[in-house]
């Protein structure tokens, strides 16, 4: 099998129980004033974004935080992103849910198909239409780290999307460094596929039974299921809730058992794969088995104890149905069993924009006083979902390389952070409101292009723009410009360099 990579192991490692208390945010989006549902703290999304549109759903809805949602508009922002900004801890590593339910809220039959982003890193589509029709809402779930004091989670309308994005719930989750440990979190991320207790014909398991309210749905509806609670499950570092080891999935007859799961059909990817088992403490009969997953083996002679253990793979390939095999040993007396199963695909990164740009971009994001609504989350990547305005480039160290706001209504001033931006070659910031003086520039060194013109830029030109010796093209007219024009402008050549019309106050160099 050194066809590909994987790795497995059987965890019988002993971690101390958890104790720590419920951490994260749990956001009621459109929500206009915080909660309390099933005795968790739900809070109002208005501190978390900006942009979009609070609504109340006029349907009936089973959970009071589906009653409402926030809408982001579609008309001209196809492949523009909405982002909330949610803060965490840097370095830790969060379960993100989202959740949708679409309730009519846009007037049209059928909820639209959008975009979900995590940081810079395009997570999935968001496809709720046949879970709409069923009368249930969606939920997506994945494992992110944090690589900043901030986390974006963010929607964006693509080609097929034919009205407004929508979403119901967003909740962040801090878990603990010893789940999923066996993924490198700083080069992927996990989305879930299936979470299932077997065995299980009740409702969802989930906070407080799981402290870190992941969602282990019932699952027993092709194999013969148990019920029993004579274990004591300890130790087991991805913490599954005790409650998944009370049911089970087994045969009476020392026979293999198959499962279809997870059930429906997977795209061709690298996916997580952790299975879970207890025994009884009362069987007094070796329960040895081996586990095949298409046909491959997966895991030889699992000797189930009563402290639970986890079987599992860190990178495994997938495609189509899976079918699970469970196979009694030669000698055992007893059939094969399951108690619960988590599937995620192994998602890469999509890395982040360096980081002084970044800042730079959010202080000149402060300086506007209406700055395109799009301006959150990571501003080059995913990279069809750039900001406006801006184009990037380079492999691993993302620069941005111009800046386009022609036209856009904007007011304010230009931050001298402007200048941070040291791999710009076109600042194209005309026909807009913008007051204050020209920043200091000399730090972009390959700039070409510098549009200012149709503005209220008031003060003198700074000289130091003669010192930029890529600049080719510079327009300033129709401005409050004043003083001289620096004699090092006037002097090149090469320079195309505009002050008229406008700019009254501004006057040539004494010959």
């Amino acid at each position: 099998m050194s066809y590909f990579y994987f790795s497995f192991l059987l965890s019988l490692f002993i971690f101390p129980s958890a104790s720590q208390s419920f951490r994260g945010v749990l956001i009621d989006c459109g929500a206009v004033v915080d909660s309390v549902v099933n005795e968790q703290n739900w809070v109002s999304d208005s501190g978390y974004v900006s942009a979009g549109t609070p609504k109340n759903l006029t349907v009936d809805v089973l959970d009071y935080t589906l009653s409402t949602v926030r809408t982001f508009p579609l008309k001209s922002n196809v492949f523009k992103k909405f982002c909330y900004e949610v803060p965490v801890y840097r370095g830790g590593k969060y379960l993100v849910r989202t959740t949708y339910f679409y309730g009519g809220v846009n007037g049209n039959l059928n909820p639209p198909v959008f975009d979900q982003i995590v940081d810079g890193t395009f997570w999935s589509p968001v496809n709720t239409t046949e879970d709409y029709w069923k009368g249930m809402s969606s939920y997506y779930e994945g494992i992110f780290k944090a690589v900043g004091k901030t986390m974006s989670v963010c929607l964006a309308a693509n080609s097929l999307t034919d009205s407004d994005p929508f979403i119901s719930a967003l909740e962040l989750v801090l878990v603990s460094d010893s789940l999923y440990n066996s993924t490198d979190f700083n080069i992927y991320g996990l989305t879930l596929i299936t979470r299932s207790s077997f065995g299980n014909n009740g409702s969802i398991i989930k906070y407080p039974d799981d402290e870190f309210d992941r969602y282990w749905e019932p699952y027993g509806q092709h194999s013969p299921a148990e019920s029993f609670s004579h274990v004591s499950v300890s130790g087991i570092w991805n913490h599954p809730p005790a409650k998944v080891f009370r049911t089970r999935l087994t045969v009476p007859k020392p026979e293999a058992m198959e499962l279809l799961w997870p059930p429906a059909p997977l795209p061709n990817a690298t996916y997580y794969i952790a299975l879970y088992f207890a025994d009884d403490q009362n069987s007094l009969s070796g329960r040895t088995f081996n586990i095949s997953i298409n046909d491959i083996l997966f895991y030889p002679n699992l000797n189930v104890a009563p402290a639970g253990m986890v079987v599992f793979a860190s990178q495994w390939p997938l495609s189509g149905i899976t079918k699970i095999t469970l196979t009694p040993v030669i000698g055992s007396s007893v059939g094969p069993l399951i108690n619960a199963g988590e599937v995620f695909e192994v998602l890469p990164l999509g890395g982040k924009t360096h980081t002084r740009d970044v800042i730079a971009l959010e202080k000149l994001k402060e300086s506007f006083k209406n700055p395109p609504p799009d301006w959150n989350g990571d501003p080059c990547l995913p990279p069809q979902y750039q900001w406006t305005g801006v184009t990037c480039a380079g492999g691993s160290r993302i620069r941005v390389t111009s800046l386009n706001l022609t036209s856009m209504g904007l007011s304010g001033s230009i931050s001298p952070s402007i200048a941070r931006l040291t791999a710009l070659n076109g600042i194209w910031l005309a026909d807009n409101n913008l007051t204050g003086s020209i920043p200091d520039l000399s730090s972009l060194s390959i700039l070409e292009t510098l549009h200012l013109e149709d503005n209220q830029l008031s003060g003198e030109i700074p000289p130091s723009l003669g010192n930029i010796m890529s600049l080719n093209e510079i327009f300033l007219q129709n401005n409050n410009l004043s003083g001289q024009i620096p004699s090092n402008l006037l002097g090149k050549p090469t320079l195309n360099l505009r002050t008229t019309p406008g700019n009254p106050l501004l006057s040539q160099p004494p010959i």
